[in-house]
């Protein structure tokens, strides 16, 4: 791809990010950006996603490994790799998110002097860390607020959690919409007659009875994720009702790795149903009863979106970004972070009220509709792209949003 300048009426977006695997956390948004007039590449390290990111939405793939842990040599040449990159593609706009990505690529954007520099928060590893890690990770933080421009918060919690530890001043923030990194796709995940069709051969093949009450969970098995209040519930659980199965959609980690007691107990219990890493678990959603998330932290869980789409209840804890996915007694339930006891009465209740359980399902699905279309996310992150480019001073072309007669004032609400 050749290099873009303001004065050929299109501006160059520089996504700079850890994983392939967050690419999916732009999933489609990077092609609406495409036609509403940018041209964008994307930064980070090598994996399968960057070939269909590539294919599907029309952008330029730079392999640059970063990475995820403190690495100082690794990490040094990462930051070189990614100031040559920038040096050579002159962006307009440079968008850094993840913890390492969000740290070398604002630092390698503030010496190239980008124009307009922007983290895309999405969440604190520092929340739950202790020590001198912790101490390292809000360093880095600061780093990259200091670093940007405009700090995009995924969350109205995860915003005021940003300001409180004093990372970044309240006036250099904002969240797009009701929050979320994309929004969700609704119709993906849509009940219907076809889908509870292949959700029962899914639960077929994963030998799981067909009157079974299902608890899901889907993500990374670690600390963070709440994995060890999951198991005890669920153990609880059991004694009332004898064929629940727990339903895990995902892997262990080695970062933040659970209790080894714990992981033995997930890899031995027979009605634990561990299909692994799911490259689409749209079906998985349709095969729970309902859907827990006991995390410590988050930015903003788009599991909870993903299950809301297709109808589910969610069981989660009162935690940064979770309380802002879930609304308590409308759409799910809320209960205190690390607390066994009440996320067993929580799901055991919709366990057992199955008409409570479909309500508050409905209510999720409704909410998901209203507020979080991924379309609302993505035309308020363009508008916010032209503000920065109008404030410092850059010539724009009129913009025309790729879906104009769908998106309203509402939809492109942006709080400050």
């Amino acid at each position: 791809m050749k290099e873009i300048s303001p004065d050929m009426g299109r501006f160059q977006i520089l996504y700079v990010i850890t994983s392939s695997l967050s690419l999916r956390l732009v999933r489609g948004q990077l092609g609406y950006l495409r036609r509403a007039g940018f041209d964008v590449s994307i930064v980070c390290s090598p994996g399968e996603e960057l070939a269909r990111a590539r294919v599907h939405e029309g952008v330029q793939i730079i392999s640059v490994p970063i990475a995820r842990e403190i690495s100082p040599w690794q990490d040094l040449l990462s930051l070189l790799t990614v100031w040559r990159v920038i040096r050579r593609l002159r962006p307009s706009i440079v968008n850094v998110s993840t913890p390492k990505a969000a740290l070398l690529g604002g630092l390698a954007a503030s010496v190239c002097r980008v124009p307009c520099r922007i983290y895309t928060l999405r969440g604190f590893r520092c929340e739950t860390s202790t020590g001198l890690r912790r101490l390292g990770l809000m360093l880095s933080e600061f780093v990259a607020c200091l670093s940007a421009h405009r700090v995009i918060c995924v969350s109205q919690s995860l915003r005021q959690k940003a300001v409180a530890m004093g990372l970044v001043k309240p006036e250099r923030t904002v969240v797009l919409g009701s929050g979320s990194s994309n929004g969700v796709d609704e119709s993906r995940f849509a009940p219907g007659a076809d889908r509870s069709q292949h959700a029962a051969q899914l639960r077929k093949r994963l030998g799981i009875p067909l009157q079974a009450p299902v608890v899901g969970f889907v993500g990374r098995f670690t600390r963070d994720k709440g994995v060890a209040e999951l198991i005890e519930a669920y153990s609880r659980l059991r004694r009332c009702f004898a064929e629940l199965r727990l339903l895990l959609v995902g892997d262990f980690e080695k970062g933040d790795s659970i209790p080894p007691a714990i992981r033995h107990y997930i890899e031995t219990e027979s009605q634990i149903i561990k299909p692994g890493f799911v490259q689409d678990p749209t079906l998985y959603y349709h095969v729970m009863d309902v859907l827990a998330l006991p995390s410590h932290r988050e930015g903003f869980p788009n599991v909870v979106l993903e299950a809301h789409a297709a109808g589910r209840p969610v069981v989660a804890t009162r935690s940064t970004g979770v309380e802002d996915a879930v609304i308590d007694g409308v759409t799910g339930i809320l209960v205190p972070v690390g607390d066994a006891g009440a996320l067993t009465e929580a799901l055991g209740l919709l366990l057992k009220d199955t008409k409570l359980a479909s309500t508050l399902g409905s209510a999720g699905r409704e909410r998901v509709r209203r507020e979080f279309r991924q379309e609302r996310i993505w035309e308020a992150l363009v508008q916010e792209y032209l503000w920065l480019l109008r404030a410092k001073g850059l010539s724009i072309p009129s913009h025309s949003s790729p879906n104009a007669d769908s998106i309203t004032a509402e939809n492109t609400l942006v709080s400050t």
